[in-house]
């Protein structure tokens, strides 16, 4: 390493301590332990242009290790991306551009939100999914226009969290040869040393998920790091993870190597020492010398040199294959919402009763051609969850050109993957599982509404109608606990038009995730439903006469209300149904449209879900009452439960004529 290139490195350390301390707040051990291997990275074996952060072939970097993130702003500062050290001087402060972990859409130049441990790994799986399925759509004979890596780079607690294996698993059954993970390895964790808890060989562990695994045993060797980048890039058949040993701290006398290095400043006695120690020309906080910024914008004009290669190849692309470009200009760009709305065919349904679940794979297979860029699949339960594109193929490392995803059992990793591939760009994803193991996907489907992602989540087996599998496969909370996630459209349907609503939604969504929650058994197809569905909630069945009280339901207890509509009128009582698909949308309506479907003075309202009442509060008020889930489910046939649990159109009428008294 020469002197230029050991100040570069030592630039990355200094500017993360200074910007800790001087915020009291941040992680310094991995910034001043990582600089070398990122910088390595970032200087000589990544395509990225700080001039064009969107450029579509460049290599992506995620630091998984989101605590870290000064390590991403450091570099993002130094190579141009337009981060100041006015900004970096505002690190962990309100509003500003340097957050405490990195988050997409906020910083120009991170690719992800991160910051649960593991989350970057599985993200950074999707990112190689999304790449290897354009390159195999796209690539032609010397035209390899779609062609870059994935880097990640997390440490021992990355490795610790179980979405790691999930998503490694799957990378390596893939062969996604274009994935490769730096693991920074200092065997240091908050409460100490990692072998109190972790003592696995990791890379055996790696080379058994079918990853090549390379060693660099002194993390301070831009040679040895570099020769293991270039080493993983030449496995055309495999995914690569090399192990880098490094000390947490570096650089620091009294922090290096130990845990205390990790999530606290290091005390400005101790950035004194470690500027000393490093040779830091200047104790001046905030100060680099100005030929390492002239280093660091020599190296970006590689970057900006390997853009203007790919543009030109792109432009011979284009003119020799003009049916490709126009494959492409669909890729990337949205679905058009207004001719979708108008589509005859994708509004069509039967007249005759259908599960949610079945509807729901028709508009998957109706959207496959409308969207060719619908890119999905499930874990493990595409029979079930009806999510199957017909025609597409397997995604699978003989043939990437799939469209069908099979994620395995693997959920959590699933969601992750997910939000890297629409991350990616050209692509969107959706997902599913059952709805009660949305539990598992829920810190990722978290993120991606941080984020603003629109990807779509298949969520089948909606309520105790699920049936003889017992309370562990009927979701009661979820609903509830999927309602409370800010920027999420929670969307369950009654029937084919609801249903057909739903996915157009999701289709449609610029940046938020929609949660389509589906039936297992039949749903009759109801005469008052329709495109309304759009706005959340709407009336579907009008009271016969002045009204007495309102119905609220949603899915299959829609009809089950409408039922209980029909007894009361018959006793002379007359109330409206309501339809409420989707709180979240009802909520974005205008007050006045909200009071026409909910007058605020008729107060005898009911609300009618086979789930648990929370959050129907805001809706029936201190008047009202539910017919909902009060307890976990039981195993029997479905249709047993309803009745077992008060999901009778007698006892609804009988919950409402109590509220009207």
């Amino acid at each position: 390493m020469n002197n230029l290139e050991t100040m570069s490195v030592n630039a990355i350390r200094v500017l993360s301590a200074d910007a800790i301390q001087k915020a009291n707040s941040g992680h310094p051990g991995l910034p001043l332990g990582s600089a070398p291997m990122a910088y390595e990275l970032w200087a000589h074996h990544m395509n990225h242009n700080p001039k064009n952060p969107n450029w579509v072939n460049r290599d992506r970097f995620i630091l998984s290790g989101g605590h870290g993130s000064m390590l991403l702003y450091s570099l993002l500062h130094l190579f141009g991306y337009g981060l100041t050290l006015d900004d970096l001087k505002n690190f962990r402060q309100d509003g500003s551009l340097t957050p405490g972990h990195p988050e997409y859409g906020h910083t120009v130049g991170v690719e992800a939100t991160t910051g649960p441990l593991g989350a970057g790994m599985g993200m950074a799986v999707g990112m190689a999914m999304a790449e290897a399925h354009l390159a195999a759509i796209f690539n032609k004979p010397d035209f390899p226009i779609m062609d870059h890596y994935t880097f990640v780079l997390g440490g021992d607690g990355c490795m610790m969290e179980g979405i790691s294996s999930e998503a490694f698993s799957l990378a390596g059954t893939l062969g996604l040869s274009k994935l490769i993970v730096l693991y920074d390895s200092n065997n240091i964790s908050i409460e100490g040393g990692t072998d109190i808890a972790f003592t696995e060989n990791v890379q055996k562990r790696m080379e058994a998920f079918g990853f090549q695994t390379i060693t660099v045993e002194d993390g301070t060797d831009l040679d040895a790091i570099g020769k293991a980048i270039e080493v993983a890039k030449a496995d055309k058949k495999r995914p690569s993870f090399i192990t880098v040993k490094t000390q947490i701290g570096y650089g620091c006398p009294a922090k290096q190597g130990k845990a205390s290095a990790h999530g606290e400043p290091l005390g400005e006695d101790n950035v004194k020492a470690l500027k000393e120690n490093l040779g830091w020309p200047t104790q001046e906080a905030f100060a680099v010398p100005d030929e390492v910024y002239e280093n660091y914008k020599a190296l970006a004009k590689d970057g900006a040199a390997a853009e203007e290669k790919w543009n030109a190849l792109f432009k011979a692309y284009a003119e020799k294959y003009p049916d490709m470009k126009k494959q492409w200009d669909v890729y990337y760009s949205a679905v058009d919402a207004d001719a979708l709305m108008k589509n005859e065919e994708f509004w069509a349904y039967e007249d005759k009763a259908a599960a949610t679940r079945s509807l729901s794979g028709k508009m998957i297979n109706r959207l496959k051609d409308i969207m060719p860029q619908l890119f999905g699949g499930s874990a493990d339960l595409a029979p079930s969850n009806k999510t199957y594109m017909d025609n597409a193929g397997d995604f699978s490392k003989d043939n990437y050109a799939g469209r069908n995803l099979h994620f395995g059992v693997r959920e959590l990793a699933m969601a992750a993957m997910a939000n890297g591939i629409i991350l990616h760009g050209g692509l969107r994803p959706y997902v599913a599982t059952f709805f009660v193991f949305s539990d598992y996907t829920k810190p990722m489907l978290r993120l991606a509404a941080l984020m603003k992602l629109p990807v779509t989540y298949v969520l089948t087996h909606d309520s105790i109608g699920v049936g003889e599998d017992g309370p562990t496969h009927e979701p009661i909370e979820q609903l509830a606990m999927l309602r409370a996630m800010p920027n999420v459209n929670v969307f369950r349907p009654a029937d084919a038009k609801e249903t057909a609503a739903g996915w157009y939604l999701a289709a449609t969504s610029k940046e938020t995730p929609t949660v389509l929650v589906l039936s297992r058994q039949n749903l009759p197809q109801l005469a008052g439903t329709g495109k309304d569905a759009l706005k959340g909630a709407y009336v579907v069945s009008e009271a016969k006469g002045n009204m007495d009280g309102i119905f609220i339901a949603s899915g299959s207890e829609v009809a089950l209300a409408i039922e209980a509509q029909e007894k009361l009128a018959g006793e002379g009582i007359n109330v409206r149904v309501v339809s409420m698909p989707c709180m979240d949308i009802f909520r974005q309506q205008s007050k006045e449209y909200q009071e026409s479907v909910l007058p605020g003075n008729v107060r005898a309202r009911v609300a009618v879900e086979a789930a648990a009442d929370f959050g129907w509060g805001a809706y029936i008020g201190l008047d009202g009452a539910s017919v909902t889930m009060q307890s976990f489910g039981a195993s029997a046939p479905g249709g047993t439960l309803f009745k077992k649990f008060g999901f009778t159109a007698e006892h609804v009428a009988d919950v409402m004529k109590q509220v009207i008294k």
